[in-house]
């Protein structure tokens, strides 16, 4: 059994009794000699961190567990660095959803112009919190849940020196639904980026791909809690070639998407916002010492699953498969080396080999990842820099953007409202603004999850 010493930042987040539930599956494999619950949000890390610390006691759970809003010390000789966090918290994630709405452009918080400025408003953080990861724990693993995961572990792998490998629950839903239809021994291929996938094949022994004629019968995996189902149609799985993730319905149905968010009451992040508080309240109830049935509702099923297992087989080596986000380094020949993709690859102590997939024939696939990848280096490079050439070409170039004019006056107003939260945008002269500032402060980062 491995002793493993973790620090998971953003431990507010109100998933953050999944992750716990999750060690504590893992028992027979993972021993927790440390963990410590980081957040900046008191009242938040006061309330969840309690329950996470009732649950390891609840459970015999013999390791040292601290509540802390210091991030070195978080740090501290950690084996495992889990980040979740989210930059201006569900109030950013507001204007995301809405400030989009008015230029007629999807508002949401991984994809579009909102998922742009959420990769701006979290690179900046990111980029601090790698620093003190290269000082205090330079042999630690940083597992990435923080959206956009893609966009975050891409800056991560090609930009600091940190092992990072980034997680998303998407696939292993997505897998798990294939599989409870086509059977436990299908081999199924599963390719894309984040939020941007598809499973191209399914390959059952003696009938080799069965994906067409699922297909043909209308099969498709079940939608995210946090999205809309609107549901693709027959016609167009059948185009495609192949069963999209659920975000794809904000590509495939853009305007029956945008009809909906002109019209609910309600963005979705004043719903997280309701949802977070009813949790809250049931967190800080001492007789509480469980993950409550409601927090499934925030669209983080198998979070701990996918995250904790991928944990387990990096600290005992087991060589097992799981889909990560990762450099592609030759793996998709149609891609570029230093991308980050969403591939299925080999997990051990040296962390991700990814498996080479069939020779991918789809030209549906490789044109919309191709450009979406340059949406996402685009944006990496804007980040960075508070380049706004480099803003405006991410934005010509994403599918849900495109259009100048409205995209530049949606650009500067987004980036008036986030001004806090962009310090790279702050800079008299556009550069390598990350590294000229040394000690950007996480002071504005708290708790979050994926969705």
């Amino acid at each position: 059994m491995r002793e493993i010493t973790v620090a998971v930042i953003g431990a507010g987040s109100t998933y953050c009794p999944e992750l716990i539930d999750g060690f504590l599956k893992a028992r027979a494999s993972l021993c927790l000699r440390r963990i410590v619950l980081m957040d900046i949000d008191a009242r938040k890390l006061r309330i969840v961190g309690g329950l996470c610390l009732r649950m390891l006691r609840a459970a015999g759970v013999d390791c040292e567990a601290i509540l802390s809003d210091d991030l070195k010390e978080a740090l501290r000789g950690a084996d495992f660095v889990i980040t979740q966090i989210r930059v201006g918290k569900l109030p950013a994630r507001h204007l995301d959803e809405t400030i989009p709405l008015k230029y007629g452009f999807i508002g949401q918080e991984t994809t579009g112009i909102g998922g742009f400025f959420k990769a701006l408003r979290t690179i900046p953080a990111m980029a601090h919190i790698c620093r003190q990861m290269e000082l205090l724990c330079p042999n630690a693993w940083l597992i990435n849940f923080t959206n956009p995961s893609g966009i975050v572990t891409e800056f991560v792998l090609n930009r600091t020196r940190v092992k990072c490998i980034g997680l998303c629950n998407c696939p292993i839903n997505m897998l798990d639904d294939t599989r409870a239809e086509a059977g436990e021994d299908a081999e199924i291929t599963y390719i894309g980026l984040n939020h941007l996938s598809w499973i191209t094949s399914v390959k059952l022994p003696g009938k080799g791909d069965v994906l067409p004629q699922f297909l043909r019968a209308g099969f498709r995996t079940k939608v995210m809690e946090n999205i809309r189902d609107d549901g693709f149609s027959m016609e167009c799985l059948r185009a495609v070639g192949g069963v999209p993730t659920s975000y794809l319905q904000y590509y495939y149905g853009r305007e029956a998407k945008l009809r909906h968010m002109l019209t609910e009451p309600k963005s979705r992040a004043q719903v997280c916002m309701e949802i977070e508080e009813q949790l809250l309240e049931m967190y800080a109830s001492e007789n509480l010492c469980t993950k409550p049935a409601l927090l499934d509702k925030r669209g983080g099923h198998k979070y701990s699953l996918a995250a904790v297992s991928l944990i387990d087989s990096i600290a005992n080596d087991k060589r097992d498969v799981h889909v990560v986000n990762l450099l592609n380094r030759g793996t998709l020949p149609f891609m570029e080396d230093d991308d980050a993709v969403e591939l299925a690859a080999v997990i051990g102590k040296n962390g991700a080999a990814p498996i080479v997939p069939e020779p991918l024939e789809n030209l549906h696939i490789i044109s919309l990842m191709r450009t979406v990848k340059s949406y996402e280096r685009y944006t990496v490079e804007a980040a960075v820099t508070g380049n706004e050439d480099a803003a405006m070409n991410a934005l010509l170039l994403h599918p849900l953007v495109g259009d100048w004019e409205k995209a530049y006056a949606c650009f500067q107003e987004m980036k008036q409202a986030h001004k806090a939260y962009l310090p790279q945008f702050a800079a008299s002269t556009p550069g390598n603004c990350l590294n000229e500032r040394a000690d950007i402060p996480i002071s504005t980062v708290s708790s979050s999850q994926k969705e």
